[in-house]
């Protein structure tokens, strides 16, 4: 018998996944645990392993569709054996069937499978209170409607933040159902502000056009334009929402410190080739600036928080996210608990989930629960950047790149000199909301005393 291949559950809050791409097509063989597809979630990419051996028999769900966890989206099975595509109720297999007979023990179309319930029919052992919503002033509620209202609590909390009603937002999800990209991007468009229509009524709407704060529409590109409309991947899609999110949620200020990486810098190239040798890990300077962030973090808990309407929330826990960059788009995996690693442990840790996270072998708890992130666009030659921050954080920092520059030292007699520093810029956004400017430049007061004066003592063996 063919073998049901599931849209995956990649996390307890995961209810849905976007099929981006399927890695072997209908009648190709394939090996257990071979990656059969890519999937997309709100947390994390993942390539899917086929669960048998044997040949990809059907394809019930497109690339591009998002499909609920636990559903059937492919089929595989032996050479020519043939299946019923639950998507469209038609008979597919990598073999050729007979027009107009199906295969022994395939059910014809419009004929119910015994012990599978029809559309409409309750299931056995369900009652009616599961299958159909009670009757409301305006008539029943039809079971596809209730689907799309239940949305995840997530996208709950956000439109009761906003003052939303779930029921004026586009739903892209399974039976429409309305996902937390639907809901931010329906407060990106503006549309949030907009008074809601008095009639009770659901019409289908075209998506409302962006529009700038004045609330007129701005056209895209005009018809006299030459242009090639390439649809967002998902990744990009739900990293455009969630920025907008975020800027429309924290109150954004930026500050810049120069730091002299220098005495890590020597420290880092007579030691790197021993530590590789003895670690199987390079040493970058991201370990060190991961050490020197987490002990600020311990004297200044206020930028390791988060803000629920008038409460602080305090984390316990100092979880640093690590901004990884893409062909695909951005992804933050999550280093645990980072005050309690050592440098060795940062290390490691910090090019392990890099790696994976390129490679798409993140699980989704592996992005989930950061309490502060730190970005390094230094890596492509940016002096320093203004990120934005990854909510529900209150801070996020950035690494420019670290270069010899010229620069004035002071001598112990108080004579000045020109000299070659290793320097780097260091920029912190914050949110205004919960932090001043003063506890932000004692923060990264506090990360520039780290960096350039710590001794590095347990790196001693390597020198």
């Amino acid at each position: 018998m063919a073998t049901d291949v599931l849209m995956p559950q990649m996390g307890e809050s995961i209810a849905e996944g976007t099929i981006t791409r399927w890695m072997v097509q209908v009648g190709e063989s394939i090996e257990r645990d071979q990656p059969l597809l890519e999937i997309s979630t709100d947390k994390v990419d993942a390539e899917i392993p086929s669960p048998a051996g044997g040949v990809l028999l059907a394809i019930l769900h497109p690339e591009g569709e998002t499909v609920s966890v636990n559903e059937v989206i492919g089929r595989i099975g032996a050479p020519g054996e043939a299946v019923a595509s639950e998507a469209s109720g038609q008979i597919e297999s990598a073999g050729t069937p007979v027009p107009g007979t199906p295969a022994e023990g395939t059910p014809v179309q419009g004929t119910p499978v015994q012990g599978t319930p029809v559309q409409g029919t309750p299931a056995e052992g369900a009652s009616a209170a599961d299958v159909s919503a009670p009757d409301t002033d305006e008539g029943p509620t039809s079971l596809e409607t209730r689907l799309r209202l239940y949305s995840s609590p997530v996208v709950r909390k956000i439109a009761a933040e906003h003052g939303i009603e779930i029921a004026r937002v586009a739903g892209s999800g399974v039976h429409g159902r309305v996902t937390k990209q639907d809901i931010l991007g329906f407060i990106a468009s503006g549309a949030a502000d907009a008074p809601a229509p008095t009639s009770t009524a659901t019409t289908a709407s075209a998506p409302a056009p962006a529009r700038g704060t004045g609330g007129f529409a701005v056209a895209p590109y005009l018809p006299s334009e030459r242009v090639e409309i390439e649809p967002m991947s998902r990744i990009r899609q739900l990293t455009a929402a969630h920025m907008t999110y975020s800027k429309a949620t924290s109150a954004h200020v930026t500050t810049v410190f120069e730091i002299d990486m220098t005495r890590i810098d020597r420290l880092r190239r007579k030691i790197k080739s021993a530590f590789l040798r003895q670690n199987g890990t390079k040493l970058t300077y991201m370990p060190f600036i991961f050490r020197a962030v987490s002990g600020a973090l311990k004297r200044f808990p206020q930028l390791n928080a988060s803000i629920d309407g008038n409460n602080i929330i305090h984390k316990k826990d100092i979880n640093l996210g690590m901004a990884v960059a893409m062909d695909r788009g951005l992804i933050v995996p999550v280093i645990k608990n980072a005050d309690t690693l050592s440098l060795i442990g940062l290390a490691r840790t910090a090019n392990d989930l890099a790696e994976r996270a390129r490679n798409k072998r993140l699980k989704p708890e592996e992005t989930q629960a950061g309490t502060f992130t730190v970005t390094n666009p230094g890596v492509f030659g940016s002096l320093f950047g203004t990120p934005i921050i990854n909510q529900p954080q209150v801070a996020i920092m950035s690494i420019g790149t670290i270069e010899k520059r010229p620069v004035v030292v002071t001598a112990a007699d108080g004579s000045d000199a020109l000299a070659i520093r290793t320097l780097s810029y260091f920029a912190i956004t914050f949110d205004h909301r919960l932090i001043d400017g003063a506890d932000a430049d004692h923060f990264m007061a506090e990360i520039k005393e780290t960096l350039q004066k710590d001794d590095w003592k347990e790196l001693a063996a390597y020198r």
